[in-house]
């Protein structure tokens, strides 16, 4: 079952989805997208534990 994650799951007015087979592939997804999108250098470990938590099967 796949999973989905989006910006506005954890807080960021987006309409960004991620979607993927395994929370890594959602990860990467997302990272790269908060890098090219929301202009950022590095991804707090905090952020990846909110996202981590707000994954949910679709």
């Amino acid at each position: 079952m796949a999973k989905v994650i989006c910006c506005r799951d954890v807080g960021v007015d987006c309409d960004f989805e991620a979607r993927g087979e395994t929370v890594e592939e959602i990860l990467n997804k997302c990272a790269e997208h908060a890098q090219k999108d929301h202009g950022m250098k590095e991804i707090p470990k905090e952020l990846v534990e909110k996202v981590r938590a707000a994954m949910h099967d679709e």
